[in-house]
């Protein structure tokens, strides 16, 4: 019983932290895209704009919900849960800190500490394409449907990417835990002065797994299952009100997890160069949540940051990124890896 209140306890605040950063990335994005833009963005709705969020999600509660005739129904309105469900499902094996004594029990820092997290995250990242493409089918509308097989074309073509850059950080940390992959990145390394993370081991896999996420969370410069220009709305073309929030909190979702996931396999974690890995008083454990929340803050910049600098990629750059150059490089790292430790040993 302990156990499992302990468990609701964590779900109630990770997804409330989660959704909350969601409306504020949603801001920062806004901001960081004014100044980009010599701009001045949100700064009407309280001080500097920052509730901001809370008018736009008041304005999508209260705005009139509209469903066409044209539309199948049921898939129409399964198909925006599809999406976020998954998205924010995500989170549940991310480790966000080490662990912290509340009144002598040592309480994980992370929802579920499964022994195949990273299966587990991938799993779910696959799962999300089915709501963009039921969305895009049961809209039908011919801009919606395009918009949906452009986003299944493009998981399948990154999908792969995506986890063959990983092999190289399993094969290393022997693990598919990630709370033990944040723990091996502890320390130091290279007559100690670099950290222990893969970052510095794996170069190659990382470059290849921040790239592969912008893909799958369809953003620019890999938007194009959205492409405006293109296609209207593309997938939530016939969206509005509620149901169109859900599909752009997805969104925002899967960025927030691919954050984490590029802090928590490739930048340390919850790990800071001179934190002692094994202090859990309370302060450090506290600094430490901080650690990964910076981390994990600095990637949602970059993901905002490419987006307003980039321009949109051609559909056939696209396909040609992932199967010509992405596909072989991971493969080859691969290779390089297995080949480097088998001679290790």
């Amino acid at each position: 019983m302990d156990y499992a209140l302990e468990s609701l306890i964590k779900i109630v605040i990770v997804l409330g932290a989660v959704i909350t950063a969601v409306a504020y990335v949603v801001l920062a994005e806004r901001k960081v895209s004014a100044y980009i833009q010599n701009r001045l963005g949100p700064n009407r709705v309280g001080p500097w704009g920052l509730l901001q969020p809370l008018a736009d999600g008041l304005k999508f509660i209260t705005k009139e919900d509209v469903i066409p005739n044209h539309v199948n129904k049921p898939v129409y309105l399964i198909a925006p849960a599809a999406i976020l469900i998954p998205a924010l499902m995500g989170f549940a094996v991310v480790p966000f800190g080490d662990v912290l004594n509340v009144m002598g029990r040592e309480v994980a820092l992370v929802i579920a500490n499964l022994d195949i997290g990273v299966l587990y995250v991938l799993a779910l990242s696959s799962l999300g394409v089915y709501g963009v493409v039921l969305g895009g089918w049961a809209s039908n509308n011919k801009y919606a449907l395009m918009g949906g097989i452009r986003a299944s074309a493009q998981m399948i073509s990154y999908e792969l990417s995506l986890g063959l850059s990983l092999i190289g950080v399993l094969m290393i940390s022997g693990t598919l835990r990630l709370t033990d992959v944040v723990n091996l990145q502890a320390g130091t390394q290279l007559f100690g002065i670099l950290p222990a993370w893969f970052v510095f081991t794996q170069p190659v896999a990382c470059i290849l797994f921040i790239v592969s996420v912008f893909a799958e969370t369809n953003r620019l410069p890999f938007d194009l299952p959205e492409a405006e220009q293109e296609l209207v709305a593309g997938y939530h073309a016939e969206y509005s009100s509620m149901k169109f929030a859900m599909f752009f909190m997805a969104e925002y979702a899967h960025m927030i997890t691919a954050s984490a996931l590029i802090a928590t396999l490739f930048f340390g974690g919850w790990h800071l160069p001179g934190l002692d890995p094994a202090d859990d008083s309370l302060g450090v454990s506290i600094l430490k949540v901080l650690v990964f929340s910076v981390k994990t803050a600095f990637f949602l910049f970059v993901f905002i940051w490419v987006r307003w600098t980039v321009p949109r990629f051609r559909y056939d750059q696209v396909m040609r990124l992932g199967w010509k150059y992405l596909l072989p490089i991971a493969l080859a790292n691969v290779f390089v890896t297995g080949l480097v430790l088998t001679l290790m040993r």
